[in-house]
């Protein structure tokens, strides 16, 4: 045999790569004193919705009014406190929805909504009328600041730039001085658009412009938003910008620092998480990642990040199934099945060793919430395979462990267990799996519960005692027995009446022995069959006087070692079906 120091190496793609350019060589950012890689997120960040703006204007099929008030609806009910409801001077659609909430009086007293527009001044009028009557309403504006579209889309230098932003601001602040009155409170949101391709020394000088006019104070909060829109970097450079962008900003007890991320590199999630490292205050994006291209970031996977690691999300996601229906019913957009913490089959384990993994992990919690009174948060969850309980939000255990031709023996353990209340003994587990795995090899796809109780009880029990259509199979099937527990001349302590039916003969036997089980084999014994118990386990099915008991023999019949189970309200009668389900399967 011959071994190798070193893998096989990957080979030239042939693909056209040098015609990109490394992010840094086109926006550098030098931060070698950097903090935030030492820094722990500790708290929830400020969020805000853009799912009726962003996520709507990304839709193959906007949002008809009853779906934009659908989305809103839910939005309030999860807890969000910012909102971006749309962009009112861009249709006349977008400003009838914005006026509806107000005359539905939807909006709370508690939440902020906010309207985008560009900084133009023929836009901003109408976006100020569209907001008159909130308790608490935000305008956003934005310029494009990034050096791509100021030569090649806008074709303006940097002095226009900052003059753009300037007076949009301007006008903002005379507007609503016009149009609103005390009833509303009002703020401003200010976007350089796109922030990450932009200097940073510029971005600063157009955002401290901006500042200048709407002058920032104690009562006067600026929401400088830094987006990006594009993502073309890996998450530590955003974060280097933002703690730039956070140390270098003045009156920065007067700004919040907002992080826009899309995920155009699939990074937007750990994008966000930095840049609230770095010092961002809020995080603006869409529920499940709705958006452009990509999608914005997803403030579902963001929140429940951030419970996973025992911190208050403030986002009320205990229905994740209400908030996926909600999505998919007003966007007609599907959720991929794998999309963290929603996904159909992101609790759901197929292989084998997982699923054992996980029926141990449940049963070692089962204990530790026993010994602390019952109190499930008294325990802090440790199960592997699954980062956060699915009952936390809104989830069931039955699609945790599902099974194909991956799966084991835990996974069909679990599963018979959790739907069917039987607690297999291990040997049995080794042995029922095997059954199930030539099944699956043989038909493929997918066994749910139901399948794996009918080939569970197609093996070991007569089928119609398992609620299955059909007649019992075997030799023999019991009618009746009883049981005297006194001292017989043969010696033994037990002697037991059997009925059986024997291939439809009617049978009756007496016999004796050392406990009910070893007389009724002696009986077989007198019919000739060599049958030796090697194990025997009986638990209850459920509590309660009217339980069922299940009863597993491991026998050695005729030379096979095979497990027998019976099911029954008797003890003693689920253990006889068992000894006879072992014996019918060694002649089956």
């Amino acid at each position: 045999m011959r071994t190798s120091g070193f893998s096989n190496r990957q080979q030239t793609s042939g693909m056209p790569f040098g015609k990109y350019r490394p992010f840094l060589e086109t926006n550098p950012v030098s931060l070698p004193d950097r903090t935030w890689p030492g820094n722990r997120i500790t708290k929830a960040p400020r969020w805000l919705s853009t799912d009726l703006r962003d996520g709507n204007q990304a839709l193959i099929e906007p949002m008809d009014p009853a779906r934009k008030r659908a989305m809103f609806d839910l939005l309030v009910k999860i807890g969000f406190k910012e909102i971006e409801i749309g962009f009112p001077s861009a249709s006349q659609t977008d400003f009838d929805f914005v006026r509806s909430l107000i005359e539905d009086d939807a909006a709370p007293e508690d939440v902020t909504v906010s309207v985008l527009t560009q900084s133009r001044s023929d836009l901003i009028g109408k976006t100020i009328e569209s907001i008159k009557g909130f308790p608490r309403a935000t305008v956003h504006i934005y310029n494009a600041t990034a050096p791509v579209f100021r030569d090649i889309v806008f074709h303006n230098d940097k002095p226009q730039t900052v003059e753009l932003a300037v007076a949009g601001t301007r006008e903002v602040v005379a507007q609503a001085e016009k149009i609103l009155d005390d009833e509303t409170i009002f703020g401003l949101e200010y976007s350089p658009e796109i922030f990450v391709d932009t200097e940073l020394d510029f971005a600063l000088e157009v955002c401290e412009a901006v500042m200048d006019v709407w002058q920032p104070s104690s009562e006067r909060e600026i929401i400088l938003n830094l987006p990006t829109t594009v993502e073309r970097c890996t998450p530590n450079i955003y974060a280097d910008q933002i703690e730039y962008f956070s140390r270098n900003i003045s009156r920065r007890e007067f700004v919040c620092i907002s992080a826009h991320n899309h995920n155009d590199r699939g990074t937007g999630i750990a994008t966000a998480e930095l840049a609230q490292m770095a010092g961002a205050d809020r995080v603006e994006g869409c529920l499940l990642g709705q958006g452009e291209r990509t999608g914005n970031v997803d403030l579902v996977t963001l929140a429940l990040n951030l419970f996973s690691q025992g911190i208050d999300p403030q986002l009320d996601l205990s229905n994740l199934d209400e908030v996926r229906d909600t999505v998919e019913h007003c966007t007609r957009m599907s959720t991929p099945q794998r999309l963290p913490y929603v996904g159909e089959l992101v609790y759901t384990s197929f292989s084998g060793s997982h699923q054992d993994a996980i029926k141990k992990g449940f049963a070692a919690r089962e204990e530790k919430v026993k010994a602390a009174g019952g109190d499930e948060n008294a325990v802090i969850w440790e199960l592997p395979y699954l980062p956060i309980d699915p009952h936390d939000v809104g989830r069931n255990y039955e699609a945790v462990v599902r099974v194909n031709s991956q799966s084991g023996k835990g996974g069909v353990a679990y599963l018979m267990k959790e739907k069917h209340h039987l607690d297999l003994p291990r040997r049995l587990q080794i042995e029922f799996s095997r059954i199930v795995q030539k099944t699956t090899d043989k038909f493929g796809g997918e066994l749910t519960a139901d399948n794996l109780w009918k080939i569970f009880a197609d093996e070991y029990l007569p089928a119609s005692e398992a609620g299955i259509d059909g007649k019992h199979w075997g030799r023999f099937f019991l009618d009746g027995a009883h049981v005297s527990s006194v001292p017989t001349a043969e010696g033994g302590d037990t002697e037991v009446s059997i009925s059986l039916n024997d291939r439809g003969a009617k049978v009756q036997m007496e016999s004796v022995g050392n406990g009910p089980v070893d007389a009724f084999v002696h009986a077989f014994e007198k019919m000739g069959l060599e049958v030796r118990i090697l194990d025997y386990v009986e638990h209850a099915m459920s509590a309660g006087r009217d339980a069922s008991a299940a009863a597993y023999v491991e026998a050695v019949v005729d030379g096979e070692v095979l497990w027998g189970v019976g099911i029954d309200p008797s003890t003693i009668r689920a253990a006889y079906k068992a000894v006879i389900s072992a014996i019918n399967r060694a002649q089956r």
